[in-house]
């Protein structure tokens, strides 16, 4: 399992319940509103693939009032966490153990399957896709949060912001073993496999709309998670990797700086 899911250490720190705690309490109020374009109502299925601790699970589950959700990981704390934060949602919201590569359920099962946070930290991203179509009914509908490392701004400083994202996104993706730029290339790999009606939306995570202090502590969990894995991979050391996330960080918190987190969210359909 571990050479499909090349950042599970990462994953599993204690920092990443933080960092997905912290994103989706700045990225859902722009989100929400491009689930009314599925046409999703009723009792649907849906799927929450690489759910983590769940933080899409239930605002999926509050948002589609009489779905079923079910929300699959590789990470049983996740999961067990999940199950504990949000048993108010059950039995409409589950939680299982199950792989996005070869996910085990059904064939066209699901109204709609959401992946968020996901794809950039793994292998084979057009084996991921294929599986989401294989368990998606026709006409039904992906939505995938998909991240892209070129998309991250700041003000030039000393360390460089820019310098680093480069840097550390590009080797990650040569030798890491994962694709930290699949939010360019999903699109593509979409209408390669079938679908119909892709389309890429942005969100813009910045510090004009969301708040300073949120966002700076996804940067602080990205800094406490990915340290050390960058240093194993780039040429910037423990304190490097660090003295830039507190530099991107100090920069967020500044009432007189700007940055921005460009996020694509891609959608497609299943062709009836």
């Amino acid at each position: 399992m571990t050479d499909l899911n090349p950042q599970i250490r990462e994953m599993s720190d204690e920092s990443m319940v933080r960092n997905l705690a912290a994103q989706a309490e700045v990225i859902w109020p722009q989100e929400l509103p491009l689930f009314d374009r599925y046409g999703i109502g009723g009792a649907a299925r849906i799927l929450d693939a690489g759910c983590g601790t769940g933080e899409a699970s239930w605002r999926l589950a509050e948002r589609f009032g009489e779905a079923s959700v079910l929300g699959v990981d590789i990470l049983d704390h996740h999961l067990e966490r999940a199950r504990r934060l949000h048993a108010r949602f059950a039995p409409r919201l589950t939680f299982e153990h199950r792989s996005i590569f070869e996910l085990g359920l059904p064939a066209a099962s699901f109204d709609l399957v959401v992946c968020r946070h996901v794809l950039q930290s793994v292998p084979h991203g057009d084996r991921v896709l294929a599986e989401f179509r294989r368990v998606t009914r026709p006409d039904g509908w992906l939505h995938l949060i998909v991240e892209d490392y070129d998309m991250i701004h700041f003000q030039r400083g000393t360390p460089d912001p820019r310098e680093f994202w480069h840097e550390a996104a590009a080797r990650y993706t040569d030798v890491g073993g994962s694709n930290l730029f699949i939010g360019r290339e999903c699109a593509p790999l979409l209408q390669s496999q079938g679908f119909s009606d892709v389309r890429v939306d942005y969100l813009v995570i910045d510090t004009l709309r969301v708040p300073r202090e949120t966002f700076a502590r996804i940067f602080e969990a990205w800094r406490d998670g990915y340290a050390e894995p960058i240093s194993r991979l780039t040429r910037f050391s423990v304190p490097e990797a660090r003295a830039h996330f507190d530099a991107m960080v100090a920069g967020i918190r500044d009432p007189a700086g700007y940055a921005v987190w460009l996020l694509p969210v891609v959608s497609a359909r299943v062709p009836a």
